[in-house]
């Protein structure tokens, strides 16, 4: 299996290092790219990492860190316990691991526009994704879908239920096409409105071991890299706004934290 040997354990956590492009095909076309990189966790290994890394704690301060309460319901429930309770709910048996793509907290600063779980059985396939959508009003928002292999990739839907940006209306709907996490991370996702695409967005990078000559290197090659995705997104909202986009109204039943029951079952075919 793909991991890294250290005192003994073997970590499937790593780096993935690459970009994320969004393509904006209608009303007006828009283009942007940016370099970035995630942290995939397996959350049964965060007290292993956190024993065996200098700059990387769990719920403490350091140069990296991931505190449950970046994601989740906002909480300190221990990550992989909201994440069975979301699965239950959904009823999708996933007793294996739970790995959690995301940015760390960096410099003390964390901001997630997609964190995405992989969530397995216990045969070590795959069973469900719960995509966690951040605005920057606040809010935050739980898709959990079961998971359908198609020649190693996993292709899912859904209508969207939560209010992401100004510039996107919610009469919405997601088309998910996932590869990986191996030696490569790619995310691609259609959004779609009367069955003609409207945005597409992907995400993809490469696997680097998680250790602390990788972190240092990323905190001088790519410092503060969540101040700089919240930047990015209003610099990219600017433009959007002097392209002469119209603006969509917030809804006032937007929540602010995810709850249990935001759950979604994938758009029949």
């Amino acid at each position: 299996p793909i991991g890294r040997e250290c005192a003994d354990v073997t970590f499937q956590s790593a780096i993935y290092v690459g970009a994320v492009m969004h393509r904006r095909v209608r009303p007006r076309r828009h283009r942007f790219r940016y370099r970035v990189f995630w942290c995939l966790f397996d959350l049964d290994e965060l007290p292993g990492l956190q024993d065996s890394l200098r700059f990387f704690s769990h719920n403490r301060r350091n140069l990296f860190s991931l505190r449950d309460r970046d994601h989740g319901d906002g909480s300190d429930t221990p990550l992989r316990t909201q994440a069975e309770r979301l699965l239950k709910e959904a009823g999708v048996e996933a007793s294996g691991a739970i790995r959690l793509l995301c940015m760390p907290r960096t410099f003390g600063y964390c901001f997630n526009p997609l964190s995405i779980y992989y969530c397995h059985a216990s045969d070590g396939s795959l069973a469900a994704l719960i995509y966690q959508v951040h605005n920057t009003f606040g809010g935050r928002h739980n898709y959990v879908i079961p998971a359908r292999h198609e020649r190693g990739e996993a292709h899912q839907n859904c209508l969207k239920r939560f209010y992401v940006s100004p510039f996107l209306a919610m009469d919405m709907r997601y088309d998910f096409r996932i590869s990986g996490p191996d030696e490569r991370i790619t995310v691609c996702i259609c959004v779609s409105a009367s069955d003609a695409p409207v945005l597409n967005a992907v995400l993809s990078g490469e696997r680097r071991v998680l250790t602390d000559v990788g972190l240092l290197r990323l905190a001088v090659t790519m410092p503060a890299i969540t101040m700089k995705v919240i930047a990015a997104i209003h610099w990219e909202a600017l433009k959007l706004w002097i392209k002469g986009l119209r603006l969509h109204a917030r809804p006032q039943s937007t929540p602010r934290l995810a709850a249990p029951g935001a759950l979604v079952t994938p758009i029949p075919e």
